[in-house]
């Protein structure tokens, strides 16, 4: 495939860009060539730290706001010539068993703004982040592009309505949105915190702090993780030759229980303290 958009030299958005893997593609977006990258962010897990390279550039502008807010939208587009969008919002998986209903609302809510002021001519290309819970439990093993959607939780119910409203409006209105599909990030400045903690870094945190780590079960459970740079690596050269209307899973194929990881977090901690 050939290149058939770009950022470079670009007014670009990010929605959620205050949070883990907003933030990095945020300092990808601008190491890449991006004109200037537009955040915004109401820092319900984000936080402006998280910004602190992009502020140093010079090029980074940054609203506290809500992207479920269509005005709050309106309004940054009317102050920004913006022409690309990547839509990083959410709410963290676990936040849907406090709050279920909201968890679904905010994804769906945020992609149909950006859906819908994309189909006004606000801006030329979205890129939409999806997740792979859409999946659901493995039918089958790897999952790719044509695994069964079966979302399990809200957060991952309002994630998959998200990817079939972009589907739609590109079907209906000839949109160029596609779909990125990460499966489980880790890396510097994801949350360790509370209840929305990852379990990478909780698990660090607490051997650092000479807690012991938590498993809860046996552990069995197995996910493919992978590095949050890695991830917005292959965001970007997506971004050049991704059809719209398609989506792209971005994993590792290299899936590990949580007994087992915790154990090699354990193993590699000891081994450097």
């Amino acid at each position: 495939m050939t290149a058939i958009r770009s950022f470079k030299d670009e007014v670009v958005l990010v929605t959620g860009g205050a949070g883990f893997i907003g933030s990095h593609l945020v300092d990808k977006l601008l190491s890449e060539g991006a004109a200037e990258v537009v955040v915004i962010d109401n820092l319900f897990l984000g936080s402006e730290d998280n910004l602190s390279q992009a502020v140093a550039s010079g090029k980074l502008a940054f609203y506290r706001d809500d992207a479920e807010v269509m005005t709050s939208l309106e309004y940054i587009f009317s102050r920004h010539a913006i022409s690309v969008v990547f839509n990083c919002a959410t709410k963290a998986l676990n936040y849907s068993f406090l709050n279920p209903a909201n968890a679904f609302a905010t994804n769906v809510a945020v992609a149909l703004n950006l859906l819908e002021l994309q189909r006004r001519g606000a801006f030329r290309t979205l890129c939409h982040f999806s997740t792979s819970e859409v999946y659901g439990s493995a039918v089958y093993e790897p999952m790719d592009e044509k695994h069964p959607r079966n979302p399990t939780t809200t957060y991952a119910a309002g994630k998959a309505a998200a990817d079939l409203a972009v589907e739609s409006y590109v079907h209906m209105f000839g949109l160029d949105s596609f779909i990125v599909r990460p499966f489980n990030n880790y890396g510097p400045r994801q949350n360790h915190e509370g209840m929305m903690a990852g379990v990478i870094p909780i698990t660090a945190w607490r051997i650092l702090h000479g807690d012991k780590p938590e498993l809860h079960g046996e552990g069995n459970q197995s996910r493919d993780f992978i590095y949050v740079h890695d991830t917005v690596d292959a965001v970007v050269k997506l971004f050049g030759v991704l059809p719209a209307g398609e989506a792209v899973n971005i994993a590792t194929d290299n899936q590990i229980t949580i007994a087992a990881l915790i154990e090699r977090i354990c193993s590699q901690m000891s081994l450097r303290r």
